[in-house]
């Protein structure tokens, strides 16, 4: 029986190549799975390389030592199926260190920059350690051991999900909260044990709980460069604080983690997506397959270019020669996305964060990148998009593409797939024009706040493909939005001629913080007129974390560079009554749009009436069915929602009055029988009367209501006596 079994582990790894006796035993292995592999006896190491010519592996007892304890040659002849190249290690366990070296053609012109003094990480690695790591040797000729980065072998079959798998919330009835990991306990006042991690926004789960949220998406937490300072401004070093530049498509960031050393980066990672699911939020990752950490030809070579760089990057040069990289990214180099092994690697990199790791769908930075075929030009049917939306590992994950890239590819209403949604350019510029007082935009207005249908029904979309949001990360928090006419951009070192010129923003009469009272309660109140259309709008809200309590960055909108108290959650100001005044209101709003979400919800508008005839959909100007859509001073608009769900009692009616112009105006009410309106939201009002519960709203018994100057009022049906 023992030999039979001894027969079958040969079959399976190939024959021993080291004799017995010694620490590790090496067999031929196997060229797939791709990456390092644990098993029960050892790891199986498999990687691509078409060009390469030697390839190196070196294991490491621990990461963080200078020199490896084994160092293996690869062989061409029984390590290498095709392209890829593999080996079995019987006896190593999980936590050491490994990485490799690459050899082959040393000739840019044609693309190919291998250099065997550079040591590399596995692209497939699930976890990286930074303990030596420099980046300046890694740019540089000559041998980089000692200051190297190094893989981690993790072994991901052991864990108890304790019945935990993603929450498959359907599309329409999400609230995403953008947020940064570490933004949001860093800070010394958040009183978390590990600041700054994964552990850190578990200790945070109950606050998200109570602004009555769905979904977190977290601002990339793929392994990225965090000690990288781009400069040092005023004695203050500047560093990649937002993460889009991955050097890990497999591996959780290792500054997120409390001892990445250790290996526990899948561990701690998943404990928080176990933690959020037990909370009812999932978790959604913004994720950068468009480009990655490598930089241009004068970047640091720490994992592509050294196995491969003309299959991994677009390249470019004179006379046809491939010495440079095509920059559609705005950051050095563009990822070869639809090259099969390229998209291979996005697609077992999405794959494994679902299967593995149980994330509940991704945001895709610069998702125009990915449509565009291996000439650099926009395909009409890119292979990876269309994978990504068929797959059917992935088909339940929420896909949502940042819909343009650095280049000028602007793809909003015309984003490639079906169940594809979108950051919704469009509705963010809208809105803000309306809400600063721009006359003249409430035929546009009217489409935002529908679902953008003139984008997205022509393709037999819905309005879950449109992802609605006022701010994100890059650009004005929603508070400063309210506060600056300008950007503030001073802080970065780059002399103020970083992030956008066009925030498209109303300081409200002084530009940034101000002791006048009358500008201060403007701000607030132009701040809930945000809020109130993002959640009464169909599609797919999104919020930026820390706008829900009036976070500032001082006019700064582009804080990319920023790992300090400029980004990080101030858990002291937000006990303040002002700060407590926002987060109250913001979690009322939120759950208020969960109440009604029949209305916001399914499909685009079909005319139908409610039982008590309310239109699904009817539009006013100050008179009712007088929008007066051709009004080139219009700033003021009213809707009314008519609860038309087969499933409820009808009595679910919503009227909202929008008033951006600088004086009260009258508004008419529509009036039906056996109904009677109560006032949920007016956002001229001081709390708590801004926004009140269902069983605290006052009826409106009159058939008009003054909506106060720059102020939005929201208001809902009961039945006469209810």
């Amino acid at each position: 029986m023992a030999s039979s079994i001894n027969n079958l582990v040969v079959s399976l790894k190939g024959r021993p190549i080291t004799p017995a006796g010694e620490e590790i035993r090496i067999y031929q292995g196997s060229p797939h799975p791709f990456g390092a592999t644990v098993e029960d006896d050892g790891v199986n190491f498999a990687v691509y390389s078409a060009n390469a010519t030697a390839v190196q592996l070196l294991l490491f007892r621990n990461p963080s030592d200078l020199e490896p304890f084994k160092t293996i040659d690869l062989s061409p002849i029984s390590n290498k199926s095709f392209y890829i190249w593999h080996i079995f290690v019987e006896g190593l366990k999980p936590g050491s260190g490994y990485a490799y070296r690459v050899d082959g053609p040393k000739e840019p012109w044609n693309g190919h920059r291998f250099d065997p003094e550079k040591v590399l990480i596995d692209p497939y690695s699930k976890g990286n350690s930074l303990a030596l790591w420099d980046r300046g040797a890694a740019c540089a000729a000559g041998d980089n051991l000692h200051k190297s980065m190094r893989s981690v072998v993790i072994d991901t079959r052991h864990y108890d999900w304790e019945g935990d798998m993603p929450l498959r919330r359907p599309m329409s009835e999400t609230i995403v909260y953008e947020m940064h990991v570490a933004g949001f306990t860093k800070s010394p006042t958040s009183g978390v044990q590990h600041p700054g991690t994964f552990k850190g926004l578990i200790e945070k789960i109950p606050y998200l709980k109570e602004i009555g949220i769905t979904a977190v998406e977290l601002l990339p937490i793929f392994s990225f460069d965090h000690t990288d300072v781009l400069r040092v401004h005023e004695g203050n070093p500047l560093v990649n604080y937002w993460g889009y530049s991955t050097m890990g498509y497999f591996a959780p960031h290792q500054g997120y983690c409390t001892s990445p050393e250790s290996g526990l980066h899948v561990e701690e990672f998943r404990d928080m997506v176990k933690a959020l699911h037990k909370a009812g939020i999932e978790v959604i990752l913004d994720v950068v397959y468009n480009h990655t950490d490598e930089g241009n030809h004068q970047g640091p070579m720490f994992s592509f270019k050294g196995f491969d760089n003309s299959t991994y990057y677009y390249l470019t040069g004179e006379n046809g020669s491939k010495d440079f990289y095509y920059d559609y990214t705005g950051c050095g180099n563009t990822f070869n996305c639809n090259h099969p092994i390229g998209e291979k690697l996005i697609l077992d990199s999405l794959r494994y964060w679902v299967e593995e790791m149980h994330v509940d769908g991704f945001r895709f930075d610069e998702g125009s990148v990915l449509t565009r075929g291996e000439n650099g030009a926009p395909l009409e049917h890119p292979p990876v998009i269309w994978s990504i939306e068929l797959d059917d590992i992935l088909g339940s994950s929420k896909v949502i593409a940042e819909a343009w890239d650095a280049a000028g590819l602007y793809q909003i209403g015309y984003f490639p797939g079906a169940r594809w949604a979108e950051w919704n350019g469009k509705y963010r510029d809208t809105i803000r024009q309306f809400v600063k007082g721009d006359a003249g935009v409430i035929n546009e207005l009217a489409a935002r706040l529908t679902g953008s249908a003139d984008l997205y029904q022509w393709r037999h979309h819905e309005p879950v493909n449109s992802v609605n949001f006022i701010t994100a990360h890059d650009g004005f928090t929603l508070y400063d939005l309210c506060s600056y006419n300008e950007k503030h951009n001073w802080a970065n070192g780059e002399g103020n001629n970083d992030g956008i010129n066009d925030n498209v923003s109303w300081n409200c009469g002084a530009e940034g913080d101000t002791n006048d009272n009358y500008i201060n309660d403007l701000r607030k109140k132009q701040v809930k007129n945000f809020g109130v259309l993002l959640m009464c709008s169909l599609g797919v809200p999104m919020i930026v974390g820390g706008d829900e309590f009036a976070r500032t960055q001082n006019g700064n909108n582009n804080t990319y560079c920023h790992d300090n108290s400029l980004n990080w959650y101030n858990w002291e100001t937000m006990k303040t009554s002002e700060s407590q005044e926002m987060i109250r209101f913001w979690s009322l709003l939120n759950r208020k749009r969960s109440n009604f979400i029949n209305h916001f919800k399914g499909k685009y508008f079909s005319g139908k009436l409610s039982r008590f005839g309310v239109p699904e959909i009817s539009w006013h100007g100050t008179q009712l069915n007088q929008p007066n859509w051709d009004d080139p001073g219009a700033r003021c608009l009213g809707m009314t929602f008519g609860d038309t769900a087969e499933d409820t009692d009808g009595l679910d009616n919503i009227h909202i009055m929008m008033n951006m112009f600088w004086e009260p105006l009258k508004f008419d009410i529509p009036q039906y029988e056996g109904l009677v309106w109560h006032r949920s939201i007016d956002t001229s009002l001081q709390s708590p009367n801004d926004i009140t519960t269902l069983e605290e709203s006052p009826m409106i018994a009159d058939s008009g209501y003054i909506v106060n100057d720059r102020s939005i009022v929201v208001l809902t049906t009961r039945a006469s006596g209810g």
